[in-house]
């Protein structure tokens, strides 16, 4: 696929649609990353503002990538943890199919993936034994201790029971608080794209989006913008012409 045909699919972002969704605001001065600073336009009452001129190509960039990897039939697994972005990553993904992390981003889920992947069998053989009723063999306590086991392994993979491999690339929300996802998709070579603020460490991360992670407004407006691309991607394959014989 050509890059002219991926290009566009993701549609471009207007600059005020940034900025009225309050992108711009950075956190205090004080806390700033240095790897962040080119991208700061300014401070206002000590916090730093965003030059959203330099957020719109990285941003972009980001978008290109992701519509290139739906063209390609690849997966993106997203991940926001904070309360503020758990809701909006776990829709996002859902709507698209693919696999998200809302909560703790438990150790290993990338560098030891095939002994969380069996963990994951486990939970979905319980839960198909459950709706065949072959739970019924089992002692009451022993049925209460088999649900208690279904309900933590829901509560820590759910959102990854569809992943078979590794995925594709990593879309985080704050990479300083994901540092554990972050740092697990790199030792096993996924790509990282991650909407990070002015406290964030962006030198390793192949995919920044410099912008405000801590508002929901923010954070709504990014994973739209990914998530848009990555469905123009996947029309992209749909629209293909069939190859001839």
């Amino acid at each position: 696929m050509s890059t002219e045909k991926t290009t566009s699919a993701a549609a471009t972002t207007s600059i005020e649609a940034m900025f009225a969704a309050g992108t711009h605001f950075g956190l205090g001065r004080s806390r700033r990353n240095p790897t962040i600073a080119p991208f700061i336009f300014g401070t206002k009452n000590t916090t730093d503002l965003f030059d959203l001129e330099k957020t719109k190509p990285i941003l972009e960039t980001a978008k290109e990538f992701v519509a290139k990897l739906a063209s390609e039939g690849k997966t993106i697994i997203f991940v926001g943890g904070k309360r503020e972005a758990s809701t909006i990553v776990k829709n996002a993904a859902m709507s698209l199919n693919l696999p998200y992390v809302d909560g703790r981003w438990i150790g290993g889920t990338f560098t030891n993936f095939p002994q969380i992947r069996k963990r994951i069998d486990r939970y979905e053989k319980i839960v198909s034994d459950r709706e065949k009723g072959e739970l019924l063999k089992y002692t009451k306590r022993e049925r209460m201790l088999i649900g208690k086991e279904v309900e933590k392994l829901e509560r820590m993979f759910y959102g990854i029971v569809s992943s078979k491999k590794l995925p594709d690339a990593v879309f985080v929300i704050d990479p300083r608080r994901e540092h554990n996802a972050v740092k697990e998709a790199q030792d096993m070579g996924v790509p990282v794209i991650a909407l990070a603020n002015s406290d964030c460490d962006i030198s390793d991360i192949e995919f920044p989006i410099i912008g405000n992670d801590g508002s929901r407004q923010s954070i709504q407006f990014f994973v739209e913008q990914i998530s848009k691309a990555y469905q123009a991607g996947k029309k992209l394959v749909k629209a293909a012409p069939a190859p001839q014989v």
